[in-house]
């Protein structure tokens, strides 16, 4: 159970967070929710596709980590085996909250990465022995300031997305090297014939938004599908 705080550095003086990559810390997820400002960097790595929202009114980009709810493709024995994160992997244990205009930082207090013991040197330390700011919590700051410009910056996107059509739902149906399969279903991704019929007057509409970047990242990381079928296989082979 989450047990959300707004961050100080008088009751949290001591905190620690683990930096780690592992199941052990909550990183054992399928998938995780992106942005449009990270797709240049995530699509080297994972494919980035669409599932409708929670209330089924819209829909949200996500990053697949893996094939299986519970599992993550790109944890192995040395740690996250990719060069970037998904900014709301990589900002665990730490929320943003607003209180009024201001930007508020929160932490999860339950979350297994947080250390409270004052003794401990496990981790990396949130406040300096006076009370500033460390760098890891610069850090954590601009990616919390990056997800809030992020969760603004989604429902145009996605609205332009469907103003144009370009969203198509797809099924992936993977056979593995040890007879089972997979299937991938509920999900959306880039309709390249559509994307490629749109005249010159939308293109130059979605590029002056910011959008049509974006759009051509998340039809490109596609081909790292086969990529993540890949590092399935190879697990089951090993079995790792």
């Amino acid at each position: 159970m989450t047990q959300a705080a707004v961050l100080n550095n008088v009751a949290h003086r001591d905190l620690r967070i683990v930096t780690t990559r592992g199941a052990a810390w909550g990183d054992d997820v399928m998938s995780s929710v992106v942005f449009p400002s990270e797709f240049r960097d995530l699509q080297a790595h994972c494919p980035i596709v669409f599932q409708k929202t929670a209330e089924g009114t819209g829909f949200q980009p996500i990053a697949l980590l893996g094939l299986q709810e519970g599992q993550n493709l790109f944890l192995g024995p040395r740690g996250w085996d990719a060069h970037v994160l998904p900014l709301a992997i990589e900002r665990q244990p730490f929320m943003i909250g607003r209180d009024g205009d201001e930007r508020m930082v929160h932490v999860d207090l339950a979350h297994p990465r947080v250390v409270r013991d004052p003794q401990s040197s496990v981790g990396e330390p949130v406040f300096l022995p006076h009370g500033g700011h460390t760098e890891f919590l610069e850090r954590i700051t601009s990616l919390l300031a990056a997800i809030d410009d992020g969760v603004q910056a989604t429902p145009p996107f996605v609205q332009a997305l469907l103003q144009h059509e370009l969203l198509e739902s797809f099924v992936l149906d993977v056979e593995l090297v040890d007879g089972s399969a997979r299937r991938l279903a509920g999900l959306y991704t880039i309709n390249e014939e559509r994307l490629a019929a749109l005249d010159g007057a939308a293109l130059d509409a979605l590029h002056r938004a910011g959008h049509l970047q974006p759009v051509f990242m998340a039809l490109a990381s596609m081909s790292n599908l086969r990529d993540l079928i890949d590092r399935m296989n190879q697990r089951l082979a090993t079995g790792a």
